[in-house]
């Protein structure tokens, strides 16, 4: 029996007309992003005064309602999906992604207890055993769960290696401790540890900040130092957090190295590969993170280079009984279903209760990509970084980082040289007004480059080349301008 609710809900032909009309915008939207502008100018008092146009106390149409969303998001918003966008790891969402969302908002399972969207478990129980694999993890004893993000996955790390290293932290907290815990990363790890370190207890200085070399790694002998002191001045170091694929240099840390100090000083290693972790995909270079199967946990970002729809996060461990450990609980009010038939419930197995299907998106996209189809985009995107880095240098550019991975920082080789705090800042100023691209810029050794990482799927080697261009007038006009000062 069809049921409406004439306050919340639509007549079947109106869903249908809404829905076809939604549909036709998105895809207008992906057919044509290339002809919007990449980075708005941003006016706050206009972009305020656009959302609040909506007056609550008087309801308007759905279409018009969805409409005014729309071309409120064409205008305001940096579109990480334009194949000029060469910025933070921000893909271009794909299709079965944004449908597998349409999909899950509909159907909205309920992925706190197994016996309510058993199905829905199930295939994310799948995907994250697939991926397990993948990164090297045995079948029969890697375990996982789906979250928000890699802010997630860190944190997760973070109370699974206290778990694991203070078995009384879960009932009695850092207070039952007989020594500080100490926590380590390089200095170019994310910020999401501070976070972590906060929301655990731990306070950010449990985190000391180990230097990197000149290729943005870890240093190893500096890390092996800092254990030691730690350890003579009576702290507790229990983590070690290294990085495949910084956010800001796309720096692999030496994970084969990692792994040997973390199982010497018998330490909880974590590698946070949100984003460099897809190379595993591909036998021709997953070679770059060897070592990341002998990690103790695992933080991957579906929603950065397997090009998903925000936010799809992922932690995976080779300890098939720590997140149980970690998160178990029981309430009244729960569904007890389940647990006659051996199942477990994900609100017992992750940080999250109530939460939607996250893993739908991934699902699907391998469904319809296959691994096959993954490692073709992998392979394309860091073709291009490599086609990019070769033409910066026949352009007289200066890359200044040291990465496999399609992240590429630069600097003209004058600017570089003569260690300018002002060049990359003022050249992307230019080239973000022209709407045509967006970078970032990231300071190595002291000295601001640009930044483009390749993250769409559909950037091309035409792209690439207009990009060459628009930096090179950039840089004509800087030097121009500064004759003239």
């Amino acid at each position: 029996m069809l049921r409406q609710n004439p306050i919340l809900d639509l007549s079947t032909e109106e869903q249908y007309m809404l829905g076809s009309y939604t549909l036709e915008k998105i895809s207008q939207y992906l057919s044509y992003t290339d002809e919007v502008v990449v980075a708005p100018e941003l006016i706050p008092s206009e972009i305020v005064q656009y959302a609040e146009q909506i007056d609550f106390a008087a309801p308007v149409k759905p279409q018009t309602a969805v409409q005014h969303v729309i071309e409120g998001l064409r205008r305001y918003q940096v579109h990480t999906a334009h194949p000029g966008y060469y910025g933070l790891y921000n893909p271009r969402p794909n299709f079965m992604g944004i449908m597998a969302d349409t999909i899950t908002a509909a159907f909205n399972p309920q992925l706190a207890a197994w016996s309510h969207a058993p199905l829905a478990v199930e295939i994310e129980n799948y995907v994250l055993r697939e991926l397990a694999v993948q990164f090297g993890y045995p079948r029969d004893v890697a375990d996982g769960t789906f979250t928000t993000g890699g802010a997630e996955a860190n944190m997760t790390a973070v109370l699974t290696a206290l778990s694991y290293h203070f078995p009384k932290y879960a009932t009695d907290g850092l207070a039952a401790l007989e020594k500080p815990p100490i926590l380590y990363a390089s200095e170019e790890s994310h910020h999401s540890l501070v976070k972590a370190a906060r929301s655990c207890g731990l306070g950010t200085n449990s985190i000391r900040s180990i230097r990197t070399n000149d290729s943005l790694q870890m240093d190893i002998d500096a890390l092996l130092e800092q254990i030691r002191i730690d350890r003579a001045q009576g702290f507790a170091p229990f983590l070690i957090i290294a990085t495949a694929g910084t956010t800001g240099a796309g720096a692999i840390d030496p994970l084969m190295d990692i792994a040997a100090i973390a199982e010497h000083e018998q330490m909880w290693l974590h590698v946070d590969a949100a984003y460099g972790g897809a190379i595993v995909l591909d036998s021709e270079m997953s070679y770059h993170v060897d070592g990341i199967q002998q990690a103790d946990s695992i933080a991957f970002d579906a929603h950065k280079w397997l090009s998903v729809p925000m936010g799809a996060g992922m932690y995976f461990t080779r300890h098939s009984r720590i997140l149980n450990e970690t998160f178990r609980i029981t309430a009244d009010y729960m569904p007890k279903e389940g647990g006659e038939l051996h199942t477990i419930d994900p609100y017992t197995h992750s940080i999250q209760w109530s939460r939607r299907f996250i893993g739908l998106k991934l699902y699907l996209s391998l469904a319809t990509a296959g691994w096959e189809g993954y490692r073709a985009v992998l392979r394309h995107q860091v073709e291009m970084g490599k086609r990019f880095r070769e033409e910066l240098m026949r352009s007289g550019w200066t890359v200044a980082n040291d990465t496999v991975l399609p992240v590429i920082c630069f600097l003209d080789q004058d600017a570089w040289e003569r260690n300018d705090q002002h060049f990359a800042l003022i050249v992307n100023q230019h080239l973000l007004s022209t709407g045509k691209v967006w970078l970032s810029v990231f300071t190595i050794h002291g000295v601001p480059t640009l930044r483009a990482c390749f993250t769409n799927y559909d950037t091309s080697e035409q792209n690439m080349k207009e990009l060459i261009h628009l930096l090179n007038e950039a840089r004509s006009l800087y030097y121009s301008q500064r004759a003239h000062v």
